[in-house]
């Protein structure tokens, strides 16, 4: 199944020409028991990372102005051209994504930080889902992720939390069963909507840098979350894409631990490790290789 944008490509393309090859090596991450396929990393606080107003007014304004600029559709509104299976995949990754990056917030304590996405996923997502759940036997999730969104809010962690969280879970649980059982290539499949995944981080990268700072954190911890759930996918079906092509699979590996050096921990640096063209380039890399495995 490769539905490939030849917008997408000819922007790889002219990217790549003018860029060196992306560096190996790097382990994924492990996984946590809040949420099925979805894993946190612990990277630390910076001593340069943006810093918050006391009652998170900056992170909750930047949020408003996030909803503005997705527009009607919000982040979802980017994959209406794709395959209804795929987009369906792709919108499941982003919000997994999300309360990803989320989660990994609230381990640090940076409540104000995370409730944007836990806001996302209701806000931006899920409406989009809606009226598909039924076609994947997936029963309707939007209370779960409004009582999430609201322990949050509230500042509320603990076990309340995890059983929220864990609700959630069991309804993508049970998308991901759904979908799955309509692919017959389901490894080839995962790995598209993987990367669609990083397309969609790329996007939130460019809307997070301003004057060549990271100005929108939101937007910065939104493409974090992305490229750390795409490669959570890729690692899924990492022993099928190994029998396909274990060099190309090796390659795409490479590209995502290349990739996520410009995010080196949830909270921003002031200065990018890498700008827009530089991330374009790897994940233009990485969908060339990625060819080979769907």
């Amino acid at each position: 199944m490769k539905t490939k944008s030849k917008i997408w490509l000819g922007v790889g393309a002219f990217v790549v020409a003018g860029t060196g090859a992306v560096g190996a090596g790097g382990s994924s991450q492990a996984q946590t028991p809040l949420l099925a396929g979805l894993s946190t990393a612990r990277g630390a606080i910076t001593d340069t990372a943006i810093p918050r107003a006391p009652a998170g007014g900056f992170v909750l304004a930047q949020h408003a102005d996030h909803g503005k600029e997705a527009g009607e559709g919000g982040e979802s509104k980017n994959l209406v051209n794709l395959p209804p299976d795929l987009a369906f995949g792709v919108r499941l990754a982003l919000l997994r994504g999300h309360l990803s990056v989320g989660d990994e917030l609230i381990k640090q304590k940076q409540w104000n930080a995370a409730l944007p996405h836990f806001l996302h996923p209701i806000e931006e997502i899920y409406d989009d889902l809606r009226d598909k759940l039924e076609d994947y036997e997936t029963p309707a999730f939007d209370t779960a992720l409004q009582k999430l969104a609201d322990l949050v809010k509230a500042k509320k962690n603990g076990n309340d939390y995890a059983k929220a969280f864990n609700a959630v879970s069991d309804a993508l649980a049970a998308a991901d069963a759904g979908l799955r059982s309509r692919q017959a290539d389901w490894a080839g499949f995962r790995t598209e909507a993987a990367i669609e995944a990083m397309k969609a981080a790329a996007g939130e990268y460019e809307a997070a840098l301003v004057g060549g700072k990271i100005a929108k954190p939101v937007e910065y911890q939104d493409a974090r979350g992305f490229i750390w759930q795409a490669e959570r996918m890729i690692d899924s079906v990492a022993v099928e894409l190994q029998k396909k092509d274990a060099a190309a699979l090796k390659d795409v590996r490479a590209g995502l631990a290349e990739l996520k050096k410009a995010f080196p921990s949830a909270m921003p640096p002031r200065t990018p490790v890498k700008d827009h063209a530089g991330l374009l380039a790897i994940i233009a890399r990485i969908e060339l290789s990625a060819g080979k495995l769907m």
